[in-house]
């Protein structure tokens, strides 16, 4: 898809449709101006009868089967009157595409007040491009249909955003080739994880992170197959993974910028449990179901890799994940059973479907020990309870430093990505203490959330750390915002790239 900024010119203008935002109880005699005073009275006539009054997500779509500048109308309601944010502008042009793509728009255009109105016009820019973006992302791989033929339902191929003042075209070029480079992160990572594990295991992961390593890119890929982990001392994901066919893979992803002497260090890790069926631990069947899912840590990691060659940031950047499958076999894992992670820490497994915070400890560990960075980010799908505490919009923030706390939040609310801080409650280390080793690895089903955080807390020492469990917004279970379609979200990809950008 095009997308570009455009000065308007009222002697010069056409399109397949034109979106206007309409605040609650807005006139609309300035938006209309391409239209005779008759229809324009007509079109707002129209909009009264079918009850449209602006309220946020509501939406109109107007043929206008005799005007030769635009062949449709689409109303997107934006609530009550205020400066437009970023999200809410990221959400209407998601609406905008979906109703164009309903009529089969080629061209969409926007009413010049979306662009004027903007409280911050390159962060305003870059997530109305988004919303563009990633409202269109469909994953038809597995349909019958050819991915090309699927691709016909989706027809705007053009996008213009007009303005009335001459400056904003000028810096506009720049801010929408970011919103295309954090898009197609988030693409990736979207694919990932809807990918089915049959074609999605620990050695096809692998090829995906060794594939972002291409010459020219600043990023090298260091993998480690059982033997090598074995010698690092990575017996807790080793254990994880036995039971299945396919073996354990480690993998060690890194991003130099060209000046390194005094940049600054992050290391990203991410659960990467390719498929859970709870191990020995069993789920029921219904709870297998989109066990696929149980990567998208490691997904969202290799998205941002994916961008990091793009946009150059000066930090160096390191992504971390242990690929396993948690599978039930003779040679399983069991509940009961002693591992140790890198750093020797031993954990007692009390349940073998808590198997995702196992294999971050040796990740975190790996992180600590071997990079010694300034920050450290984990993205896990790591607990329900979660979900029951923030439901399927909110990400559990857990954080050891305020300093990055504030980066994430910042980065956070940038993204439009929702999270909130958990505490990393002491009295609650408790719950976690083994009678015969070090830790284990369940805390009982009060604030298992919290315990799961402060098992990973284990394995960071002192480097500032956030924990993010993304169960709940990691998949969409069903279309809840217009620029989530259903599947992988892609969450946390947008929000680490704003955070690494500013280290």
């Amino acid at each position: 898809m095009r997308i570009s900024v455009q000065l308007l010119s009222q002697n010069d203008f056409s399109t397949e449709a034109y979106a206007v935002g309409v605040f609650n109880g807005q006139g609309l005699e300035n938006e209309l101006f391409f239209l005779s005073p008759d229809l324009a009275s007509a079109v707002s006539a129209e909009l009264k009868r079918r009850e449209f009054q602006g309220k946020e997500g509501e939406s109109c779509v107007l043929p206008l089967f005799q005007n030769k500048q635009v062949k449709h109308l689409i109303f997107i309601g934006l609530g009550k009157k205020r400066l437009l944010e970023s999200q809410s502008v990221r959400s209407f042009t998601a609406r905008a595409i979906k109703a164009a793509n309903g009529v089969q728009a080629g061209e969409l255009s926007f009413d010049p007040g979306l662009m004027d109105d903007l409280e911050d016009f390159s962060a305003g820019l870059q997530a109305a491009a988004e919303g563009l973006e990633l409202a269109a992302y469909h994953f038809s791989v597995y349909k019958k249909r050819t991915a090309k033929e699927a691709v016909k339902k989706y027809k705007v191929e053009s996008a213009v955003f007009y303005t009335r003042d001459k400056k904003n075209t000028l810096k506009s070029q720049k801010v929408l080739e970011w919103a295309k480079v954090y898009s197609e992160a988030v693409f990736l990572g979207r694919d990932l994880v809807n990918t089915p594990s049959m074609h999605m295991h620990p050695a096809e992961m692998v090829k995906v992170a060794q594939s972002l390593a291409v010459r020219g890119s600043g990023i090298s890929c260091k993998v480690f197959d059982k033997e090598a982990m074995a010698k690092l001392g990575m017996h807790a994901s080793l254990a994880v993974g036995q039971g299945s066919v396919h073996e354990p893979k480690f993998v060690h992803l890194i991003y130099k910028p060209k000046i390194s002497r005094k940049a600054k260090k992050l290391v990203l890790v991410g659960k990467a449990v390719t498929f859970d069926s709870g191990g020995l631990s069993i789920k029921p069947a219904d709870g297998m179901i989109d066990m696929k899912i149980d990567m998208a840590g490691a997904a969202s990691v290799l998205g941002v890799f994916k961008a990091l060659a793009k946009i150059k940031p000066k930090a160096e950047v390191h992504g971390l994940f242990a690929a396993v499958e948690n599978i039930p076999s003779g040679s399983a894992y069991r509940p009961g059973d002693v591992v140790a992670a890198m750093d020797g820490t031993t954990i007692e497994v009390e349940n073998t479907d808590a198997e995702g915070r196992i294999t971050l400890a040796d990740a975190l560990a790996y992180g600590t020990q071997k990079i010694k960075p300034d920050y450290m980010i984990d993205l896990a799908t790591l607990t329900g309870a979660v979900i029951i505490a923030l439901g399927s919009d909110i990400t559990g923030m857990f954080c050891s430093n305020q300093d990055l706390k504030n980066k994430l939040q910042q980065a956070s609310d940038a993204a439009g990505e929702l999270m909130w801080e958990l505490p990393l409650h002491a009295p609650y280390r408790e719950l976690i203490k083994s009678k015969i080793a070090d830790v284990k690895n369940v805390g009982g089903r009060p604030a298992g959330t919290i315990t799961a955080a402060l098992f990973l807390e284990k394995f960071v020492g002192q480097t500032p750390w956030a924990h993010l469990d993304i169960a709940g917004p990691s998949y969409a279970e069903k279309e809840n915002k217009p620029e989530l379609p259903v599947g992988g979200t892609g969450w946390g990809i947008r929000t680490l790239l704003h955070l690494i950008r500013g280290l």
